[in-house]
């Protein structure tokens, strides 16, 4: 199957794990010789409930047994996409009340694009650097890497990038900005936080110069930071969410919500502002409000504060030298993006699956399972503990 995998797939890099698979359970993986993973990865935060979650997986099956697609987005009424955007609607703070379903992270960030400037009638868009929202063109124009872009362009024009927590860029906002898209938590960039009340001064500019703020909680929403989505933890409501990843329980999905009157102006003048075949897809909307449902009814975003405690708790060793991040969104930093490959590559044939970031050589991911349970963060820990120590050896 590698073979076939390397000559018939397109690849993304010229090295992939290439690990064959044969099933996945709770926080596991096979592989076709019976070795089994500990997953710390998730998907990349996209498995938020594990694998296989038995309320996911029955939900699936359900509205598989009722209909599958039957109609492009937006004509017809279907129960589980409608009962979704009421759920998330209940849940999300005002004005945040009236979501456009999609099928990734990178095509909502394309639609929250595009109805910032409807809204606006402006054009300019600021991001901000090493900001990852995606990698499609509207998304790749305001990716903070321009090692990644440069082969790429021309990309969309008139944006212009802030540091992020650097509060003298906010004078960049001004009254030709459409909008400023940012990262809840930075990813890519290694998991950085905002710090004195940088979001707060965000939207504050914003709101003197009449620009949307679009908030990315791709990675952070869902339950991963702690709070259902990551912005909350800031004391800041954005004009535009943008959704995707975990909020599918390992389904392909992605959405964008803002006020109804914003919304509302994709949908005239033009009319068909923004359209998708697939998005609303009743299985993956299903699949979705099964996960919702499991996140905010269970006692499963406290306990990612626990887990976060423990996590921080055991992974003390003189090649860490900080662990970033909040709740099951963390990195363990070491030294020197040699030291992080090895530790990923060691760890995976001792059986724990870690992954890099995109931008920050020396993060080591750590995003699990927000249903991993506290020996399975003790087990991967002992693992990583163990390889760093052999590293440490090799290196005096």
């Amino acid at each position: 199957m590698q073979s076939d995998f390397l000559k018939y797939q397109a690849q993304t890099s010229p090295h992939p794990l290439g690990m064959e698979i044969s099933h996945a359970q709770g926080s596991y993986i096979y592989d076709i010789h019976q070795n089994k993973y500990l997953d710390f990865v998730a998907g990349v935060s996209a498995c938020s409930l594990g694998h296989q979650h038995p309320r996911v997986n029955q939900a699936i099956k359900d509205q598989l047994d009722k209909y599958s697609h039957v109609m492009v987005y937006g004509e017809y009424a279907q129960d589980p996409a409608v009962v979704y955007c009421k759920l998330l609607a209940s849940l999300l703070p005002e004005p945040l009340e009236k979501t456009y379903l999609v099928n990734s992270g990178t095509e909502a960030t394309e639609g929250a694009l595009k109805l910032a400037r409807r809204v606006t009638g402006r054009s300019q868009l600021i991001s901000c650097k090493n900001a990852y929202h995606g990698n499609t063109m509207g998304s790749m124009s305001v990716m903070g890497f321009e090692e990644r872009k440069q082969i790429f362009r021309p990309l969309v024009p008139n944006v212009d990038f802030i540091t992020f927590n650097h509060e003298t860029d906010l004078e960049k906002i001004t009254e030709k900005t459409a909008g400023i898209i940012l990262e809840s938590i930075q990813g890519g960039a290694g998991f950085i936080e905002p710090k004195n009340d940088f979001l707060r001064k965000v939207k504050q500019r914003c709101e003197q110069v009449g620009a949307l703020m679009i908030i990315d909680e791709i990675q952070p929403g869902f339950g991963r930071t702690g709070k259902l989505f990551g912005f909350e933890n800031y004391n800041v409501v954005p004009d535009i969410v943008i959704l995707g990843k975990g909020m599918g329980g390992g389904m392909p999905v992605g959405a964008f919500t803002a006020s109804a009157a914003h919304m509302d102006l994709l949908s005239d003048s033009p009319k068909l502002g923004h359209i998708t075949t697939f998005g609303g897809h009743p299985v993956i909307a299903a699949a979705c409000l099964a996960t919702l449902r499991e996140i905010t009814e269970t006692d499963i975003i406290p306990q990612t504060l626990v887990k976060e405690q423990l996590l921080r708790s055991l992974l003390v060793h003189p090649l860490i030298q900080e662990v970033r991040g909040r709740g099951l969104m963390l990195a363990a930093m070491t030294s020197d993006p040699g030291i992080t490959n090895q530790v990923i590559l060691k760890c995976h044939e001792r059986g724990l699956i870690l992954f890099w970031l995109l931008f920050e050589g020396c993060a080591i991911r750590i995003t699990p399972p927000l249903t991993i349970s506290e020996n399975e963060i003790r087990e991967g820990c002992s693992i990583l503990l163990q390889v760093l120590d052999e590293i440490q050896a090799e290196r005096q």
